[in-house]
Protein backbone atom coordinates (compact mmCIF):
# COMPACT_ATOMS: atom_id res chain seq x y z
CA UNK A 1 0.00 0.00 0.00
CA UNK A 2 1.68 3.32 -0.82
CA UNK A 3 1.61 5.31 2.09
CA UNK A 4 -0.80 8.79 1.95
CA UNK A 5 0.67 11.67 0.28
CA UNK A 6 0.69 15.00 3.47
CA UNK A 7 -0.71 17.66 2.11
CA UNK A 8 0.49 20.95 1.34
CA UNK A 9 0.78 23.45 3.77
CA UNK A 10 -1.45 26.70 2.14
CA UNK A 11 -1.81 29.93 3.78
CA UNK A 12 -4.28 30.80 6.61
CA UNK A 13 -5.92 34.10 5.76
CA UNK A 14 -7.58 36.35 8.61
CA UNK A 15 -10.84 37.69 6.99
CA UNK A 16 -12.52 39.95 9.73
CA UNK A 17 -13.28 39.55 13.44
CA UNK A 18 -16.33 40.46 15.32
CA UNK A 19 -16.66 41.76 19.11
CA UNK A 20 -19.17 43.05 21.32
CA UNK A 21 -17.82 45.94 23.76
CA UNK A 22 -16.19 45.23 26.52
CA UNK A 23 -18.34 45.56 30.00
CA UNK A 24 -16.90 45.39 33.88
CA UNK A 25 -18.56 42.78 36.04
CA UNK A 26 -21.49 42.89 37.43
CA UNK A 27 -22.39 46.10 34.95
CA UNK A 28 -24.94 46.00 31.88
CA UNK A 29 -24.06 42.13 30.82
CA UNK A 30 -24.63 40.79 34.49
CA UNK A 31 -27.28 38.87 33.20
CA UNK A 32 -25.61 37.80 30.11
CA UNK A 33 -24.25 34.02 29.50
CA UNK A 34 -21.64 32.92 28.08
CA UNK A 35 -23.96 31.64 25.45
CA UNK A 36 -25.43 35.14 24.76
CA UNK A 37 -22.41 36.85 24.03
CA UNK A 38 -20.86 34.31 21.86
CA UNK A 39 -24.06 34.06 19.95
CA UNK A 40 -24.22 37.83 19.43
CA UNK A 41 -20.44 38.31 17.97
CA UNK A 42 -21.29 35.22 15.91
CA UNK A 43 -24.02 36.33 14.50
CA UNK A 44 -22.42 39.69 13.97
CA UNK A 45 -19.88 37.82 12.00
CA UNK A 46 -22.41 35.73 10.06
CA UNK A 47 -24.49 39.35 9.13
CA UNK A 48 -21.39 41.19 7.98
CA UNK A 49 -19.71 38.30 5.83
CA UNK A 50 -22.93 36.51 4.77
CA UNK A 51 -21.96 33.11 6.42
CA UNK A 52 -25.41 32.16 6.62
CA UNK A 53 -25.76 29.69 3.69
CA UNK A 54 -25.36 26.16 4.05
CA UNK A 55 -21.72 24.53 4.33
CA UNK A 56 -20.10 28.65 4.60
CA UNK A 57 -18.15 27.93 7.50
CA UNK A 58 -16.25 24.74 8.05
CA UNK A 59 -15.84 24.65 11.70
CA UNK A 60 -16.34 26.90 14.80
CA UNK A 61 -13.79 26.51 17.60
CA UNK A 62 -14.58 28.46 21.08
CA UNK A 63 -13.94 28.34 24.29
CA UNK A 64 -15.08 29.99 27.59
CA UNK A 65 -12.51 29.60 31.27
CA UNK A 66 -15.25 30.68 33.78
CA UNK A 67 -18.02 27.83 32.65
CA UNK A 68 -21.20 26.27 34.04
CA UNK A 69 -21.66 22.48 33.45
CA UNK A 70 -24.64 23.91 31.32
CA UNK A 71 -21.55 25.10 29.49
CA UNK A 72 -19.93 22.06 28.51
CA UNK A 73 -20.74 22.28 24.40
CA UNK A 74 -20.47 25.93 24.37
CA UNK A 75 -19.33 26.28 20.88
CA UNK A 76 -21.60 24.01 19.40
CA UNK A 77 -24.61 25.01 21.06
CA UNK A 78 -24.12 28.43 20.19
CA UNK A 79 -24.04 27.43 16.51
CA UNK A 80 -27.12 25.51 17.05
CA UNK A 81 -28.50 29.33 18.43
CA UNK A 82 -27.13 31.81 15.74
CA UNK A 83 -27.60 32.40 12.28
CA UNK A 84 -24.90 29.70 11.23
CA UNK A 85 -25.86 26.52 9.57
CA UNK A 86 -26.82 23.87 11.98
CA UNK A 87 -24.56 21.41 10.11
CA UNK A 88 -21.78 23.25 10.84
CA UNK A 89 -19.56 21.05 13.30
CA UNK A 90 -18.23 23.13 16.69
CA UNK A 91 -16.23 22.12 19.49
CA UNK A 92 -14.71 24.10 22.89
CA UNK A 93 -11.14 24.63 24.01
CA UNK A 94 -9.44 26.00 26.53
CA UNK A 95 -6.10 27.38 27.93
CA UNK A 96 -6.96 30.19 30.44
CA UNK A 97 -6.09 33.80 29.04
CA UNK A 98 -4.54 32.00 26.00
CA UNK A 99 -8.26 30.33 24.97
CA UNK A 100 -9.07 32.95 22.34
CA UNK A 101 -5.91 32.73 20.43
CA UNK A 102 -5.34 28.95 21.24
CA UNK A 103 -8.99 28.81 19.09
CA UNK A 104 -7.21 30.68 16.28
CA UNK A 105 -4.51 28.88 15.54
CA UNK A 106 -6.48 25.08 16.24
CA UNK A 107 -9.07 26.08 13.44
CA UNK A 108 -5.96 27.96 11.11
CA UNK A 109 -4.01 24.42 11.44
CA UNK A 110 -6.67 22.44 9.69
CA UNK A 111 -7.28 25.47 7.33
CA UNK A 112 -3.28 25.00 6.38
CA UNK A 113 -3.82 21.32 6.19
CA UNK A 114 -6.61 21.31 3.78
CA UNK A 115 -9.07 19.79 6.42
CA UNK A 116 -11.23 22.69 6.12
CA UNK A 117 -11.59 26.06 4.02
CA UNK A 118 -12.99 28.17 6.60
CA UNK A 119 -13.68 28.48 10.11
CA UNK A 120 -14.54 30.76 13.40
CA UNK A 121 -12.65 31.37 16.40
CA UNK A 122 -12.55 33.35 19.31
CA UNK A 123 -14.33 32.82 22.81
CA UNK A 124 -16.33 34.37 25.36
CA UNK A 125 -16.18 34.90 29.50
CA UNK A 126 -18.65 36.67 31.94
CA UNK A 127 -17.33 37.59 35.66
CA UNK A 128 -21.05 38.70 35.99
CA UNK A 129 -22.24 35.18 36.05
CA UNK A 130 -19.40 32.85 37.27
CA UNK A 131 -20.31 29.34 38.40
CA UNK A 132 -21.26 29.05 42.10
CA UNK A 133 -19.98 25.46 43.30
CA UNK A 134 -21.87 23.21 45.77
CA UNK A 135 -19.95 23.59 49.46
CA UNK A 136 -17.28 20.03 48.90
CA UNK A 137 -18.64 18.95 52.29
CA UNK A 138 -22.45 19.03 51.00
CA UNK A 139 -21.53 17.37 47.66
CA UNK A 140 -19.54 14.57 49.68
CA UNK A 141 -22.80 14.28 51.89
CA UNK A 142 -25.41 13.92 48.62
CA UNK A 143 -23.32 11.53 46.89
CA UNK A 144 -23.04 9.75 50.27
CA UNK A 145 -26.73 9.67 50.61
CA UNK A 146 -26.87 9.05 46.81
CA UNK A 147 -25.05 5.42 47.80
CA UNK A 148 -26.66 4.55 50.67
CA UNK A 149 -28.73 1.08 50.19
CA UNK A 150 -32.01 2.26 52.44
CA UNK A 151 -34.03 4.89 53.20
CA UNK A 152 -32.48 4.93 57.19
CA UNK A 153 -29.03 4.87 55.27
CA UNK A 154 -29.84 7.98 52.78
CA UNK A 155 -31.50 10.22 56.72
CA UNK A 156 -28.08 8.94 58.12
CA UNK A 157 -26.60 10.97 55.59
CA UNK A 158 -27.87 13.83 55.39
CA UNK A 159 -28.27 14.58 58.79
CA UNK A 160 -24.98 15.47 58.59
CA UNK A 161 -25.74 18.39 56.94
CA UNK A 162 -24.53 21.98 58.82
CA UNK A 163 -25.39 25.42 58.08
CA UNK A 164 -22.04 26.16 56.91
CA UNK A 165 -22.21 23.38 54.10
CA UNK A 166 -24.86 25.75 52.62
CA UNK A 167 -22.30 28.37 51.78
CA UNK A 168 -21.38 28.16 47.71
CA UNK A 169 -18.02 27.39 47.04
CA UNK A 170 -17.16 30.74 45.07
CA UNK A 171 -14.56 30.63 41.55
CA UNK A 172 -11.10 32.67 42.86
CA UNK A 173 -8.23 34.37 41.16
CA UNK A 174 -5.59 31.96 42.34
CA UNK A 175 -3.11 29.84 41.25
CA UNK A 176 -4.24 25.89 43.24
CA UNK A 177 -0.65 25.15 43.39
CA UNK A 178 0.31 28.57 45.32
CA UNK A 179 -3.16 30.16 46.36
CA UNK A 180 -1.34 33.79 44.88
CA UNK A 181 -3.90 35.27 42.82
CA UNK A 182 -2.76 36.88 39.40
CA UNK A 183 -2.19 40.11 40.71
CA UNK A 184 -0.07 38.58 43.49
CA UNK A 185 1.78 36.90 41.61
CA UNK A 186 2.42 39.94 38.93
CA UNK A 187 3.46 41.70 42.12
CA UNK A 188 6.25 39.25 42.73
CA UNK A 189 8.06 39.40 39.25
CA UNK A 190 7.24 43.62 39.51
CA UNK A 191 9.02 43.52 42.60
CA UNK A 192 11.95 41.50 41.70
CA UNK A 193 12.24 42.85 38.31
CA UNK A 194 11.99 46.42 39.73
CA UNK A 195 9.12 47.58 38.02
CA UNK A 196 8.18 51.02 38.81
CA UNK A 197 5.02 52.26 39.56
CA UNK A 198 5.65 55.55 37.40
CA UNK A 199 6.14 53.37 34.34
CA UNK A 200 3.38 51.50 35.13
CA UNK A 201 0.86 54.47 35.43
CA UNK A 202 2.55 55.59 32.44
CA UNK A 203 1.60 53.00 30.40
CA UNK A 204 -1.45 51.88 31.29
CA UNK A 205 -2.58 55.83 30.63
CA UNK A 206 -1.27 55.31 26.62
CA UNK A 207 -3.84 52.35 26.47
CA UNK A 208 -6.68 54.32 27.19
CA UNK A 209 -5.40 57.41 25.34
CA UNK A 210 -4.69 55.17 22.33
CA UNK A 211 -8.22 53.00 22.81
CA UNK A 212 -10.16 56.35 23.01
CA UNK A 213 -8.49 57.90 19.61
CA UNK A 214 -8.96 54.86 18.01
CA UNK A 215 -12.27 54.92 18.24
CA UNK A 216 -12.73 58.26 17.61
CA UNK A 217 -11.36 58.26 14.20
CA UNK A 218 -13.50 55.15 13.59
CA UNK A 219 -11.17 52.08 13.73
CA UNK A 220 -13.58 49.70 15.49
CA UNK A 221 -16.86 50.57 13.46
CA UNK A 222 -16.95 47.37 11.40
CA UNK A 223 -15.10 45.65 14.55
CA UNK A 224 -17.41 46.13 17.36
CA UNK A 225 -21.16 45.32 17.69
CA UNK A 226 -23.72 46.91 19.96
CA UNK A 227 -24.96 44.67 22.80
CA UNK A 228 -27.26 45.24 25.81
CA UNK A 229 -26.83 49.28 25.34
CA UNK A 230 -23.23 49.46 25.24
CA UNK A 231 -21.41 50.77 22.00
CA UNK A 232 -18.00 51.25 23.11
CA UNK A 233 -15.72 49.54 25.95
CA UNK A 234 -17.38 50.43 29.56
CA UNK A 235 -14.03 50.49 31.23
CA UNK A 236 -12.35 52.97 28.48
CA UNK A 237 -11.29 56.22 30.37
CA UNK A 238 -10.07 58.27 27.43
CA UNK A 239 -9.26 61.37 30.35
CA UNK A 240 -6.57 58.68 31.84
CA UNK A 241 -3.24 60.29 32.37
CA UNK A 242 -0.57 59.30 34.94
CA UNK A 243 -0.79 62.12 36.72
CA UNK A 244 -4.45 61.01 37.67
CA UNK A 245 -3.78 57.12 38.53
CA UNK A 246 -0.33 58.00 40.59
CA UNK A 247 -3.44 59.01 42.88
CA UNK A 248 -5.09 55.29 43.39
CA UNK A 249 -3.88 53.17 46.28
CA UNK A 250 -2.06 49.90 45.41
CA UNK A 251 -4.03 46.69 45.63
CA UNK A 252 -1.43 44.07 45.01
CA UNK A 253 1.49 43.28 47.09
CA UNK A 254 0.58 44.83 49.95
CA UNK A 255 2.50 42.40 52.28
CA UNK A 256 5.74 44.21 51.29
CA UNK A 257 7.18 47.63 51.03
CA UNK A 258 6.49 49.66 48.23
CA UNK A 259 3.56 48.21 46.42
CA UNK A 260 3.01 49.52 42.81
CA UNK A 261 0.07 47.79 41.18
CA UNK A 262 -3.31 49.63 41.77
CA UNK A 263 -6.42 48.93 39.93
CA UNK A 264 -5.73 51.74 36.83
CA UNK A 265 -2.63 49.67 36.11
CA UNK A 266 -4.13 46.34 35.82
CA UNK A 267 -7.05 44.67 34.20
CA UNK A 268 -10.52 44.31 35.63
CA UNK A 269 -12.95 41.44 36.01
CA UNK A 270 -14.99 41.96 32.93
CA UNK A 271 -17.71 40.33 30.06
CA UNK A 272 -17.47 40.17 26.64
CA UNK A 273 -16.98 37.88 23.54
CA UNK A 274 -14.75 37.53 20.32
CA UNK A 275 -14.48 35.77 17.32
CA UNK A 276 -11.97 35.76 14.07
CA UNK A 277 -12.68 34.91 10.65
CA UNK A 278 -10.14 32.29 9.03
CA UNK A 279 -10.32 31.02 5.32
CA UNK A 280 -8.03 29.71 2.79
CA UNK A 281 -7.29 32.15 0.15
CA UNK A 282 -9.52 30.10 -1.92
CA UNK A 283 -12.22 30.40 -0.27
CA UNK A 284 -12.11 34.00 0.42
CA UNK A 285 -11.31 34.32 -3.78
CA UNK A 286 -14.50 32.73 -4.23
CA UNK A 287 -16.87 34.89 -2.01
CA UNK A 288 -14.68 38.02 -3.45
CA UNK A 289 -13.35 38.69 0.09
CA UNK A 290 -9.98 40.56 0.67
CA UNK A 291 -7.97 38.96 3.62
CA UNK A 292 -6.82 41.48 6.24
CA UNK A 293 -3.67 39.60 7.08
CA UNK A 294 -2.34 36.11 6.86
CA UNK A 295 -1.28 33.76 10.29
CA UNK A 296 2.09 33.04 9.75
CA UNK A 297 3.68 31.33 12.79
CA UNK A 298 2.37 30.86 16.29
CA UNK A 299 4.28 29.31 19.41
CA UNK A 300 3.46 28.49 22.67
CA UNK A 301 5.70 28.05 26.20
CA UNK A 302 5.52 27.11 30.10
CA UNK A 303 7.40 27.83 33.01
CA UNK A 304 7.83 26.69 36.08
CA UNK A 305 6.12 29.40 38.40
CA UNK A 306 5.84 27.33 41.19
CA UNK A 307 9.67 27.40 41.91
CA UNK A 308 9.74 30.72 40.44
CA UNK A 309 7.24 33.25 42.11
CA UNK A 310 7.01 31.58 45.57
CA UNK A 311 10.71 30.04 45.80
CA UNK A 312 12.37 33.00 43.97
CA UNK A 313 13.38 31.73 40.81
CA UNK A 314 13.37 34.05 37.85
CA UNK A 315 10.71 32.88 36.10
CA UNK A 316 7.25 34.58 37.36
CA UNK A 317 3.72 33.00 36.44
CA UNK A 318 2.82 35.25 33.56
CA UNK A 319 6.86 34.94 32.02
CA UNK A 320 5.72 32.16 29.82
CA UNK A 321 6.01 34.83 26.40
CA UNK A 322 9.34 35.34 27.68
CA UNK A 323 10.87 32.23 26.05
CA UNK A 324 7.80 31.32 23.01
CA UNK A 325 8.88 34.99 21.43
CA UNK A 326 12.71 34.07 21.06
CA UNK A 327 11.46 30.76 20.01
CA UNK A 328 9.00 31.71 17.41
CA UNK A 329 11.13 34.27 15.78
CA UNK A 330 14.46 32.70 15.90
CA UNK A 331 12.31 29.84 13.98
CA UNK A 332 10.91 32.40 11.76
CA UNK A 333 14.15 33.61 11.42
CA UNK A 334 13.09 37.25 12.28
CA UNK A 335 13.99 40.03 14.87
CA UNK A 336 11.35 42.37 16.86
CA UNK A 337 12.91 44.74 14.32
CA UNK A 338 10.98 43.35 11.63
CA UNK A 339 7.28 44.49 13.18
CA UNK A 340 5.70 47.15 12.16
CA UNK A 341 3.03 46.45 15.15
CA UNK A 342 4.03 44.45 18.58
CA UNK A 343 0.44 43.27 20.61
CA UNK A 344 1.12 42.28 24.14
CA UNK A 345 -2.23 41.82 26.08
CA UNK A 346 -1.97 43.69 28.73
CA UNK A 347 -2.71 41.83 32.01
CA UNK A 348 -1.42 44.26 33.95
CA UNK A 349 1.30 47.31 32.97
CA UNK A 350 3.90 45.57 35.07
CA UNK A 351 3.56 42.23 33.14
CA UNK A 352 4.01 43.79 29.79
CA UNK A 353 7.21 45.95 31.08
CA UNK A 354 8.73 43.00 32.57
CA UNK A 355 8.17 40.81 29.39
CA UNK A 356 10.07 43.10 27.50
CA UNK A 357 12.98 43.92 30.03
CA UNK A 358 13.04 39.44 29.47
CA UNK A 359 13.26 40.27 25.86
CA UNK A 360 15.59 42.28 25.88
CA UNK A 361 17.73 39.87 28.39
CA UNK A 362 17.47 37.32 26.05
CA UNK A 363 18.96 39.76 22.69
CA UNK A 364 16.04 40.96 21.58
CA UNK A 365 15.92 44.78 20.38
CA UNK A 366 14.06 47.06 22.42
CA UNK A 367 10.66 47.21 21.07
CA UNK A 368 9.46 50.83 20.12
CA UNK A 369 6.58 51.92 21.79
CA UNK A 370 5.70 53.69 19.15
CA UNK A 371 4.65 50.29 17.43
CA UNK A 372 2.99 48.37 21.10
CA UNK A 373 -0.79 48.31 21.60
CA UNK A 374 -0.88 51.01 19.33
CA UNK A 375 -5.11 50.90 19.30
CA UNK A 376 -5.18 49.99 23.19
CA UNK A 377 -5.17 46.87 24.89
CA UNK A 378 -6.47 45.17 27.43
CA UNK A 379 -5.88 48.03 30.77
CA UNK A 380 -8.20 49.56 28.71
CA UNK A 381 -10.76 47.31 26.77
CA UNK A 382 -10.73 44.97 29.60
CA UNK A 383 -9.65 41.22 29.64
CA UNK A 384 -12.80 38.72 29.24
CA UNK A 385 -10.34 36.18 29.57
CA UNK A 386 -11.16 33.61 26.61
CA UNK A 387 -12.05 36.93 24.31
CA UNK A 388 -8.73 38.70 24.49
CA UNK A 389 -6.66 36.61 22.12
CA UNK A 390 -9.34 36.69 19.05
CA UNK A 391 -9.82 40.67 20.04
CA UNK A 392 -6.13 40.92 19.56
CA UNK A 393 -5.80 39.32 16.62
CA UNK A 394 -9.23 41.08 14.92
CA UNK A 395 -7.09 44.29 16.28
CA UNK A 396 -3.99 43.50 14.85
CA UNK A 397 -4.97 42.56 11.66
CA UNK A 398 -7.21 45.33 10.50
CA UNK A 399 -3.85 47.45 11.55
CA UNK A 400 -1.84 45.94 9.19
CA UNK A 401 -4.54 46.09 6.47
CA UNK A 402 -5.26 49.84 7.38
CA UNK A 403 -1.46 50.44 7.02
CA UNK A 404 -1.51 49.09 3.11
CA UNK A 405 1.26 47.42 1.42
CA UNK A 406 3.73 44.61 2.87
CA UNK A 407 3.87 44.37 7.15
CA UNK A 408 3.87 42.23 10.07
CA UNK A 409 2.59 42.35 13.25
CA UNK A 410 3.49 40.29 16.85
CA UNK A 411 0.82 39.24 19.67
CA UNK A 412 1.92 37.55 22.65
CA UNK A 413 -0.68 36.51 25.12
CA UNK A 414 0.29 35.13 28.87
CA UNK A 415 -1.93 33.10 30.89
CA UNK A 416 -2.87 31.27 34.19
CA UNK A 417 -0.60 28.14 34.81
CA UNK A 418 2.57 29.70 33.66
CA UNK A 419 1.60 29.58 30.09
CA UNK A 420 2.33 31.90 26.74
CA UNK A 421 0.61 31.98 23.09
CA UNK A 422 2.29 33.81 20.96
CA UNK A 423 1.47 34.20 17.01
CA UNK A 424 3.25 36.03 14.14
CA UNK A 425 0.32 37.95 12.19
CA UNK A 426 1.54 39.48 8.21
CA UNK A 427 0.60 40.96 4.81
CA UNK A 428 3.07 40.29 1.78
Amino acid sequence: MSPVKPPAVRRVAIIGGTRIPFARSDGPYATASNQDMLTAVVDGLTERYGLGDPGAVGEVVAGAVLKHSRDFNLARETVLGSKLDARTPAYDIQQACGTGLQAVIAAANKIALGQTESAIAGGADTASDAPLGVNDALRRILLAARRAKSPGGRLKALAGVRPSHLIPDIPRNAEPRTHLSMGEHAAVTARARGISREAQDELAAASHQRLAAAYERGFFQDLVVPFRGLDRDQNLRPGSTPEKLAALKPVFGLDRPGPTMTAGNSTPLTDGAAVVLLASEEWARARGLEPLAYLTAYETAAVDFVRGDVAGGEDGLLMAPAYAVPRMLERAELTLADFDFVEIHEAFASQVLAALAAWEKRGLAPVDRARLNVAGSSLATGHPFAATGARIVATLAKLLAEKGGSGRGLISVCAAGGQGVTAVLERR
